[in-house]
C-alpha cells in the first residue's frame, strides 16, 4: 500500500517535504482490531506538532494521521460490532487501558497509557490502516468520507471543548482563533445553543469574514475588546498571546478553555506578562483539553447527523500531503483540510 511516513523531527521552514512517499504492507491485524480501508483523512495541526517535535516523540518511522474514514474489509476474531462493509472512523484515541481510575470513569482521555492514533500507534496517511474496534465509531449514512473526516478531530476535540466551557443558553461564547475546529464548534454552539451570542477573535482577516459568513455576532483582532465580556472562550490557536488577551475579555467567573495539544513557543509563554488583576481576578479560570474520549466522538458524531452539520472542506491527494501541512503552517486555513482517496 501506499503511506507517507515521518522518520524524524523537522523544522517546517527549512524543510518543505517532512513525509515520504513509501511502498509498505498492508497491516496485519489483531483480535481486538479491524483493517480499514481509508477513504479520507482530515489534516490537523497537531501534525505539525508532530513533525517539529512539540508532542511527545513517536516510534519513528509511524504514518500520521488521526480524522480516518474507511470501510471495514476484514474483522479480528474478537470483534463483534463491525462487519465488512462498514463505513468507520477512528479519531486521536487509539486506544487506553480500560483499567485506570480514569478509564473506570469514563476519563480514558487522561489514562496514562493513552495510546494516540496517528503518532503511538499508525494513522491514516495511508491506503490501510489497522484500528481498535472498541474505539472506532460508526459513520452515518449522511456523510461522505470526505465529509466526516474533519469531525473526528477537530468536530469532536472540539465538542469537548464546547462542554467543558460550560454555557448555558444565551451565554456569550468567544473563539480566539477560527479554523477548522472552531468553525464546528460555531456551528455545534448554534444548533445547542440558539439564544447564545458568538464573538471570534483571529489575526486573519479572512477567518473573521468566515466567521461572520457562519453567524458570528461580532468579529475582530486578537488584541481587540469584543462588544461584550464573554462568559466562555474557547481558544483554538498555537500560540500563547491570544491566551493572555482572551482572559481580558471574560465576564468574572469566566471560563477560558484551551483547545490545544501544545503552544508553539514556551519561551514566550515565560515572558508573556499576566496581571492578576486584569487577567486573573474575579475568579476567572483557564481549563486545558486533554485529548479526547471515545464518548465524545460517539456523541458529536450523531449530534453532527442530528443537526446536518456540513464542514468546509479543502480536498488534496495522498501525494500533496506536504503541501496542505504547510499552507496549514502559513494560517492557509478556511476550514479543515482533507486527504481523499478516490
Amino acid at each position: 500500500m501506499k503511506a507517507m511516513i515521518l522518520d524524524g523531527i523537522y523544522d517546517l521552514k527549512e524543510e518543505t517535504s517532512p513525509l515520504q512517499l513509501v511502498e509498505i504492507a498492508v497491516p496485519e491485524i489483531k483480535n481486538d482490531e479491524i483493517l480499514i480501508q481509508v477513504q479520507a483523512c482530515g489534516i490537523c495541526h497537531t501534525e505539525l506538532d508532530e513533525i517539529e517535535g512539540r508532542t511527545p516523540p513517536p516510534q519513528y518511522p509511524v504514518i500520521p494521521g488521526h480524522q480516518v474514514v474507511g470501510e471495514v474489509i476484514k474483522t479480528g476474531a474478537n470483534v463483534d460490532e463491525f462487519l465488512p462493509g462498514d463505513i468507520v472512523g477512528v479519531a486521536w484515541i487509539f486506544s487506553a487501558c480500560g483499567k485506570c481510575e480514569w478509564c473506570q470513569s469514563g476519563l480514558e482521555n487522561l489514562c496514562p497509557d493513552f495510546i494516540a492514533t496517528g503518532r503511538d500507534a499508525n494513522g491514516g496517511y495511508a491506503e490501510y490502516m489497522a484500528a481498535k474496534a472498541d474505539f472506532t465509531v460508526k459513520i452515518p449514512d449522511f456523510y461522505s468520507a470526505i465529509q466526516a473526516a474533519p469531525l473526528l478531530c477537530a468536530g469532536a476535540v472540539g465538542y469537548r471543548s464546547l462542554k467543558l466551557a460550560g454555557i448555558s443558553n444565551g451565554d456569550y461564547l468567544g473563539f480566539t482563533g477560527f479554523g477548522a475546529s472552531a468553525h464546528l464548534v460555531l456551528k455545534t454552539a448554534q444548533y445547542l445553543y440558539p439564544e447564545s451570542h458568538f464573538q471570534v477573535f483571529a489575526r486573519n482577516p479572512d477567518e473573521r469574514e468566515f466567521a461572520l459568513s457562519l453567524g458570528a455576532d461580532w468579529a475582530g483582532d486578537t488584541s481587540d475588546r469584543s462588544p461584550e465580556p464573554c462568559h466562555a472562550i474557547i481558544d483554538t490557536t498555537p500560540v500563547w498571546k491570544p491566551v493572555v488577551e482572551a482572559l481580558s475579555n471574560l465576564k468574572p467567573g469566566g471560563r477560558l478553555v484551551i483547545n490545544a495539544i501544545r503552544k508553539e513557543s514556551h519561551d514566550q509563554g515565560q515572558l508573556l506578562k499576566i496581571k492578576y488583576e486584569e487577567h486573573l481576578w474575579q475568579e476567572k479560570e483557564i481549563k486545558s483539553v486533554a485529548n479526547v474520549t471515545i464518548s465524545d466522538v460517539r456523541e458529536f458524531i450523531a449530534i453532527s447527523a442530528e443537526m446536518k452539520l456540513l464542514p468546509a472542506v479543502t480536498e488534496y491527494p495522498l501525494e500533496k500531503a506536504n503541501e496542505a501541512l504547510l499552507e496549514l503552517k502559513v494560517g492557509s486555513i478556511r476550514g479543515a483540510k482533507v486527504i481523499s482517496f478516490k
